[in-house]
């Protein structure tokens, strides 16, 4: 029997090791959190600090994204010369259903989210699965028309054999320098997306993004550029008040937001979707009756004309940066744990009227916006000062451009105490 270690008892860890059970695999989990019980789910279960001993009579690893590719699991994993996948690569060697995979720095989930919804609403059976919900490894086996799969560089990183027949690139920032280790690195994991592609194979990218367009160079797949704000030659995109891809219209007055990256992640999901076989009726349909999920530019509130907005989900300067470019006057929440990131171009904004810093990064965005700088450090103080400095006009937005665990468990935990402490101070409501 062959015997496999699994690196992490989280959700996709967990997946991976069930998937391998049913093949009559002999499972280890290794997660670095003690557990209450050794046993999970009828699995051994080894806990706390990491010793290479683990790899004694493995015949493969499959690891979990918690683990950096420079994390010691990992690479003495690579010394020790046991095969290394990541969970997509071992979901994909099992699957039965062809796949849509969609990544970027940022964007990815609204893409998978509407490719999946465009396909259902055709009626075909499409779900979403991946870095945005259930893990590949969970629908290993089934049989659908098509899985939309998003994919995270961390679940890039570790794929030798991946082969979606649609792809997408949303954009292509720096990002999670702390776990790669180095911009390279970075682009690199992404680029594995399209690396097993061939000419008969689509490759979507939204042709706004320097780095998406850069780095699709190197495809041999069919390109099919979409942009938020053209009709780019032999694309998808904007058309007047109409955004045009593949035969399908949508009119762009209908959506939830007319913002050119929303615009070009509804065009990037049109051709993902029609290429597996939606229809434009159902690309339409689906398009206009999207929203957005939480923590994504979500107004909070509106009072004494000041509009709160939620964008926790902004954890990295890219995004960020976008959705302070989005709004007119800006009172700024940002700061936390800068993932090796440089996010002084958020206190450069010309838009930035007040920017409070909060977290790790706090006192150094503080220091790089000068007269303009209010220090909180932490995010219940933040919005009391937004509360104090915002005028009518204004749009209090958190966009931290930074990663959340130095305070929070997650962004969408930062995001919740936000709208709380928003809710609290105004009302929730317009006066």
């Amino acid at each position: 029997m062959s015997h496999v270690l699994v690196l992490g008892a989280g959700v996709s860890g967990m997946a991976a090791a069930r998937l391998a059970r049913s093949r009559g695999l002999s499972v280890t989990i290794y997660d670095r959190n003690p557990g209450p019980d050794p046993i999970v789910e009828g699995f051994a279960v080894a806990f706390g600090e990491w010793d290479h001993l683990l790899l004694r009579g493995i015949d493969l690893v499959i690891t979990s994204p918690g683990f950096s590719e420079r994390s010691a699991p990992i690479v003495e994993t690579l010394e020790s010369g046991v095969p290394l996948v990541g969970e997509i690569e071992y979901a994909w060697s099992h699957l039965k259903s062809p796949v849509i995979a969609v990544t970027g720095t940022n964007g990815k989930t609204t893409v998978t989210e509407v490719t999946s919804a465009m396909l259902e609403s055709s009626g075909l059976q499409a779900p979403a699965v991946g870095n945005i919900g259930d893990p590949l490894s969970d629908h290993a086996g089934e049989i659908h028309d098509v899985l939309v799969v998003e994919v995270s560089s961390f679940q890039l990183r570790f794929s030798d054999t991946f082969h979606p027949v649609a792809a997408a690139i949303t954009n292509v920032a720096l990002d999670h320098l702390d776990w790669h280790g180095s911009a390279y690195s970075y682009r690199e994991a992404k680029a594995r997306i399209f690396a097993n592609q061939t000419g008969d194979d689509l490759l979507v990218y939204v042709s706004d993004d320097p780095g998406a367009t850069q780095m699709v160079t190197t495809a041999r797949s069919q390109l099919y550029p979409v942009s938020g704000l053209s009709l780019p030659p032999g694309g998808g995109g904007v058309d007047g008040d109409v955004i045009r891809v593949i035969g399908a219209a949508v009119d762009i007055r209908m959506l939830h937001s007319s913002d050119p990256i929303h615009v070009s992640n509804i065009a990037c999901a049109a051709a993902l979707a029609i290429r597996l076989g939606a229809t434009p009726e159902g690309v339409a349909a689906a398009a206009m009756a999207y929203r957005p999920g939480e923590h994504r530019r979500r107004v909070v509130a509106e009072s004494h004309g000041v509009v709160w907005v939620d964008d926790s989900k902004a954890t990295n300067p890219h995004a960020a940066l976008a959705s302070i470019r989005s709004f007119g006057p800006v009172v700024l929440i940002a700061g936390g744990l800068d993932k090796g990131l440089d996010v002084m171009p958020l206190a450069d904004e010309p838009n930035v009227r007040v920017l409070i810093g909060i977290g790790d990064a706090g006192p150094a965005l503080v220091e790089r916006a000068g007269s303009r700088g209010r220090l909180a450090e932490r995010l219940e103080t933040a919005v009391a000062i937004a509360g104090r400095e915002a005028v009518a006009g204004d749009t209090v937005l958190l966009a931290p451009g930074c990663a959340s665990f130095d305070q929070f468990e997650s962004y969408a935990e930062r995001g919740r105490r936000y709208v709380d402490l928003v809710v609290e101070l105004t009302g929730g409501g317009s006066p």
